[in-house]
């Protein structure tokens, strides 16, 4: 996934980042901003991701490095809205979205790159504009 990401990094100046601890420097995952260049019920769109290593989870390393991303998509970007979605059963992503003070759109749908009767196929679709980020760091 980082290998793919770099490119897309040098090309826009963004994307996802790799996340590292502050005491070791430690890879553990990553975190950020993409544009999906699959078709979803909101394409076109910007998502906020992430990925860490089972061992970080739980630490807030995913939700603060979230919300320096929003800070740039909203800030430096000056994007009006970000999405985040995940798989109905990856309820650690929910909380994390959930922090981030992202809302639910109750809007679920089946991921059009998972195949067909696959058990991560439906996701949830969460959704912050910059409004509601901007009343969220007041």
């Amino acid at each position: 996934m980082l290998l793919r990401a770099r490119p897309l990094i040098s090309d826009q100046l963004w994307g996802f980042w790799a996340v590292e601890t502050k005491s070791e420097n430690e890879f553990i995952g990553f975190v950020g901003l993409h544009k999906p260049t699959y078709d979803l019920p909101v394409t076109p769109c910007v998502e906020i991701g992430w990925r860490v290593c089972n061992k970080y989870w739980g630490k807030g390393y995913a939700t603060e490095a979230a919300q320096e991303s929003l800070r740039f998509a909203f800030e430096e970007l000056k994007l009006s809205e970000v999405y985040s979605f995940t798989s109905v059963s990856n309820t650690r992503s929910w909380s994390v979205m959930e922090r981030l003070k992202m809302e639910n759109t109750k809007n679920n749908f089946e991921h059009p790159i998972i195949p067909e009767g696959h058990p991560l196929r439906e996701h949830v679709l969460y959704k912050i504009t910059s409004g509601q980020w901007g009343k969220n760091t007041v």
